[in-house]
C-alpha cells in the first residue's frame, strides 16, 4: 500500500485518543506491581514480546507515514513494557534492582537502534514500489503482538479461568487504545488491512481475558460469599484450592472449627438403619456416680448398721450422761 499523502482531521483526533490511552495504559499495571511487590500471574514473556513488537510496529507505521500519534505509540509502548518486564525480574525472579534496570535500559537502546536502522533501510525500497519487505515487517509485528497475549491464557488455565496479577484498569485502557487506533485507520483515506488486523487481534484476545474472569466470578460467587461471611481470605478456603496456583499444601489449608457434637444428638447409621441416641459424657458420669452412692447406702442398711433415723430416736429417750458427774451418782443411790 502506498504511503498516506494526507491525513484527515478525524483520523488525527481518533489516533490522538488511542495514543493517550496507549501512553498511560501500562502505568496502572506498573503501579499495581510496585504496590503489591509481586507479579504472580503476570507473565514476563508477555511484556518482553510486547517490547519486541514495538520495533517492527514502529518501523511499519513510520515508513507508511501514518498519523503522528500512531507513530509515537510504539515508542512509549516499548518503554512501558520494558519497565513492567524489569519489575517481573525483580519481584518474581529475585533479581537485584540495579541488574534488572541495567538490562531493561540496555535492551531499550538495542531495540531503538534496530528500529532506526530498519527505517533507514526499508524506506527507500518502499518508496520505489517494493512493498513486500514492509508487508513482512507488518506480519512480524502482528504475530508478536498476538503472541504477547497468549501467555496470560496459560496462567488463566492454571487457575481454572481466574485472572491473577493483571490489573483490569490497564487491560481496559489497552483495549480502548487499540479500539481508537483501529478507528483512526478506518478514518484514513485508505484503510491499512495489516495494521487493522494487529489492533483487531489485540481487541479480541483482551476481550477473552475479560470474559474468562467474568465467568470465574459467576462460578465462585458462593465461595466468595462464604469467605466474606467467615472473614477468611478466598485463597485460604479449602474449596477454592482449584483457583489457586501453585496449589496449597494440605498442612497449609486452614481447617474451620466444627460444631460441638457432644450434646444429645441422633445419629443415623445408614448401613444398618439404626438410630442411636447419644448422650453427653458429663451426664452419663453423673448418673453413674449417683447410682454408686445409692448402692453403698443399701449395702450398709442390709449389713445391720444403725440407720440415721434409729440413732436420732434413741438419742431422744436415753440421754447420755457423764459417769463421773454428781448427778449420775445421786441417781444411782
Amino acid at each position: 500500500m502506498a504511503p498516506q499523502t494526507s491525513i484527515p482531521v478525524s483520523a488525527n483526533i481518533l489516533g490522538t485518543i488511542g495514543t493517550v490511552f496507549w501512553c498511560i495504559q501500562l502505568i496502572p499495571q506498573i503501579w499495581y506491581n510496585w504496590r503489591k511487590k509481586k507479579t504472580d500471574g503476570l507473565p514476563g514473556l508477555m511484556m518482553f514480546l510486547w517490547a519486541i513488537c514495538a520495533v517492527p510496529l514502529g518501523v511499519y507505521v513510520i515508513v507508511q507515514n501514518f498519523n503522528l500519534p500512531i507513530q509515537i505509540q510504539p515508542q512509549i509502548f516499548c518503554v512501558l513494557a520494558l519497565t513492567s518486564w524489569a519489575q517481573i525480574l525483580i519481584y518474581n525472579n529475585g533479581w537485584a534492582v540495579w541488574k534488572a534496570t541495567t538490562l531493561a535500559i540496555g535492551t531499550g537502546i538495542l531495540f531503538g537502534s534496530t528500529q532506526v536502522l530498519l527505517i533507514l533501510t526499508l524506506r527507500g525500497p518502499y518508496e520505489r514500489g517494493i512493498e513486500w519487505p514492509m508487508t513482512l515487517v507488518g506480519v512480524i509485528s502482528a504475530v508478536l503482538l498476538a503472541s504477547g497475549l497468549i501467555p496470560p491464557y496459560f496462567e488463566i488455565a492454571k487457575r481454572h479461568g481466574r485472572v491473577v496479577g493483571i490489573n483490569f484498569v490497564f487491560l481496559g485502557m489497552d483495549w480502548l487504545g487499540a479500539f481508537f487506533s483501529l478507528m483512526a485507520l478506518v478514518a484514513q483515506q485508505t484503510f491499512d488491512y495489516l495494521g487493522g488486523v494487529q489492533y483487531l487481534v489485540c481487541l479480541l484476545l483482551e476481550l477473552g481475558i475479560f470474559t474468562s474472569h467474568a465467568l470465574f466470578l459467576l462460578r465462585s460467587r458462593r465461595l466468595r460469599a462464604h469467605a466474606k461471611a467467615t472473614n477468611t481470605a478466598f485463597d485460604e478456603l479449602p474449596e477454592a484450592s482449584r483457583y489457586v496456583y501453585p496449589r496449597p499444601c494440605p498442612e497449609d489449608i486452614t481447617e474451620f472449627p466444627r460444631p460441638d457434637t457432644s450434646a444429645t444428638t441422633e445419629t443415623a447409621v445408614a448401613n444398618e438403619g439404626v438410630v442411636e441416641r447419644v448422650t453427653t459424657a458429663d451426664s452419663e458420669k453423673a448418673v453413674l456416680e449417683q447410682a454408686k452412692k445409692e448402692a453403698v447406702k443399701e449395702k450398709r442398711k442390709s449389713a445391720g448398721g444403725i440407720s440415721e433415723k434409729r440413732l436420732s430416736a434413741g438419742a431422744g429417750r436415753w440421754p447420755v450422761r457423764d459417769r463421773d458427774s454428781p448427778s449420775s451418782t445421786t441417781s444411782a443411790v
